[in-house]
């Protein structure tokens, strides 16, 4: 039976969408694979990132505490440098396939202004000082909101992957929160306590992961005041330094005679930490260097880095 035709001057009625045809769903499909591939192979081979946020005032009560058995920093001396060294060292050993975003250091000044050890450590490579507030009892304000806004704001903008947490203060379970929240893992990094604990509970119990330094770690680092430093049998000058290319020289020379007493084999193993050297032949370095220069390097971050750059200007053309 035929269908009725709509009256004179009507809207002819439309013809049914036919929709894609299979060929264009398939073409569609291939087109929505691609980009997949391509966005996973973009992720497989974009390295991950990890972070070091330390809370200055937790490691040199802790550290002071294990080693000199005071917390009051003006007690003894703390070789930051090499302790934050030795902190990369072992976040590379953890993090092998991860590339270092850079150290973060949180410390508290009067009106925020450095003092000459902050800027000593600000000038360290791939370390960033983030100063707070000291009050009139020379505690910290404004140091765990630091931390907390550094960390969220990396971990949201996927500039990390793992984030490394040294410190003990339960108010930094927010900033754990924020970063894990955006994907990031949060691993806690203490200094063992000489009785009970130095790192709050809720803090432990946030984290991915945890870890603690003992008296043998820090003991290298930490030196009290008035307690003679180990420099054989002579006692080093403290005054005027030696020059940048008297220090490059004697960390080349040490570099050969380790090269010749060692092997090969035994510095090959150091060549992947480049630029940085493990704390123990770090520590050997310093102290052989001293011994040649008559001179102390200790507080001259500076010469000591000129240091490890003739160390490594002699070794890396060997291999």
């Amino acid at each position: 039976m035929p269908l009725p035709r709509p009256p004179a001057g009507a809207d002819p009625v439309p013809e049914p969408y036919p929709g894609p045809g299979l060929g264009e769903i398939a073409a569609g499909i291939r087109r929505t694979n691609e980009l997949l591939q391509r966005v996973l192979a973009e992720v497989a081979t974009t390295p991950s990132t990890h972070a070091v946020f330390a809370d200055a005032g937790y490691v040199y009560a802790a550290a002071g505490r294990l080693v000199t058995g005071v917390e009051d920093r003006r007690a003894f001396d703390l070789d930051a440098e090499g302790l934050i060294e030795a902190f990369i060292d072992k976040a590379r050993t953890i993090f092998p396939d991860s590339r270092l975003l850079r150290v973060y250091w949180y410390d508290g000044a009067r009106r925020r202004i450095h003092t000459p050890e902050q800027q000593r450590i600000a000038e360290l490579p791939d370390v960033k000082v983030r100063l707070g507030n000291l009050n009139a009892n020379n505690q910290q304000k404004g140091v765990d909101s630091l931390i907390r806004g550094d960390l969220e704001s990396l971990a949201r903008h996927r500039a990390i992957s793992d984030a490394v947490l040294i410190g003990g203060d339960e108010d930094l379970v927010s900033a754990v929160e924020a970063a894990q929240g955006y994907g990031a893992r949060v691993h806690l990094w203490g200094i063992e306590a000489v009785a009970g604990r130095n790192q709050a509970g809720p803090l432990l119990w946030e984290v991915d992961s945890q870890r603690v330094f003992d008296l043998e770690f820090c003991k290298p680092y930490v030196t009290g005041r008035g307690a003679p430093e180990p420099a054989g049998d002579h006692v080093l000058c403290e005054g005027h330094p030696p020059g940048r290319e008297d220090v490059r020289f004697v960390g080349a020379r040490i570099a050969a005679r380790w090269l010749a007493e060692r092997g090969r084999d035994a510095l090959a193993e150091m060549l992947p930490g480049y630029p940085y050297l493990p704390p123990q032949a770090d520590q050997e370095l310093l102290n052989e260097a001293e011994e040649l220069l008559q001179h102390s390097l200790r507080g001259h971050a500076g010469l000591r880095r000129v240091l490890r750059d003739g160390f490594w200007d002699h070794l890396r053309p060997q291999y």
